[in-house]
């Protein structure tokens, strides 16, 4: 697709992501990705198949939008229905940048405090309201955090960006004590 005024298709978007993951180092990589998905979700410019916004009743969606074996990188549209969250995780050491296509985020950073023994222990850093336009970037290890659509009562639809195929991430679940123990979850594209 071509833009037509402040409208900017998918085949669009990924030739200009296509440009910023060609950079030289993670740092410049994410900063020029966050800098075209603002320009474009900003504007609400972005134009999605209506298939990218359907929810689903007992998780987000995920589904794949591109995937560049050349480049190594990976784009996702995730759809949330009111109420959904993810437990503290990681990224497996993927860089990411993510971004608020439609709705209302909360994202919550966390810093790693403790590691005894395969058991780990957090604290909040940062809680912030993403809206339309806003995107940040996880670069490891500073990549610790939760999102979740309980701020409304509509869907929300993000957009991620992957330094690679994220297969698998680790979960962390609280225990009775109140340390943290590490699960791989494998993850999956919904149709």
């Amino acid at each position: 697709m071509n833009s037509i005024g402040n409208s900017i298709g998918v085949d669009e978007l990924i030739t200009r992501l296509g440009a910023a993951v060609s950079a030289a180092d993670v740092a410049t990589i994410t900063t020029r990705v966050k800098g075209e998905l603002e320009g474009v979700l900003q504007s609400r410019g972005l134009q999605l198949p209506d298939r990218f916004r359907q929810t689903r009743p007992d998780r987000y969606a995920r589904r794949l939008v591109h995937r560049d074996a050349a480049l190594g990188y990976t784009v996702l549209v995730m759809a949330w229905a009111p109420g959904q969250r993810t437990p503290i995780h990681d990224h497996a050491g993927i860089w990411s940048v993510e971004g608020v296509v439609e709705g209302v985020i909360e994202v919550t950073q966390y810093a790693l405090l403790k590691e005894l023994a395969g058991r780990y222990r957090f604290a909040p850093v940062d809680r912030g309201r993403a809206t339309v336009g806003s995107s940040g970037c996880l670069i490891p290890p500073f990549e610790y955090h939760v999102l979740a659509n309980d701020l409304t009562d509509r869907p929300a639809l993000t957009i991620h960006v992957y330094g690679g195929e994220l297969r698998v991430l680790n979960a962390f679940e609280m225990a009775p004590d109140g340390w943290y123990e590490r699960v791989s979850r494998p993850l999956f594209y919904d149709e």
